[in-house]
């Protein structure tokens, strides 16, 4: 492999404050018919299901959870009145299919509000 195509872990995996947790988020299904008309923000693109990887550091635990983030969106609009809509993601944000650790909240935010993902 080159070296300009290595990405290191730690751009990909995010922790919590006590370093209990460390999450990775690999996106398995984005929009391909939406349209990002913002010049703004640059070539950006619709996420819609990720694949989220929950590793416990003291028990060596891992766990996996799907993510519909599309329905986590509706279901927030409907319950709450409101939602972040976080699901667009610039594509320079996107390495090896995983999302970088700086915008894993950005795509949890209302999945952690509903209580769907507990930290």
């Amino acid at each position: 492999m080159s070296y300009d195509r290595f990405i290191d872990e730690r751009l990909l995996t995010s922790r919590d404050a006590l370093n209990r947790l460390q999450i990775k988020i690999k996106i398995t299904e984005i929009d391909e018919n939406a349209r990002d008309f913002s010049q703004r923000f640059g070539r950006r693109v619709l996420i819609n299901k990720v694949l989220l990887t929950i590793k416990h550091t003291d028990t060596e635990e891992v766990e996996e959870k799907e993510l519909d983030v599309q329905e986590i969106e509706k279901r927030m609009k409907k319950e709450r009145q409101y939602s972040s809509t976080n699901r667009w993601l610039s594509s320079s944000d996107i390495k090896n299919g995983y999302v970088v650790a700086s915008h894993h909240l950005d795509l949890l935010s209302d999945a952690i509000a509903l209580d769907i993902i507990v930290i």
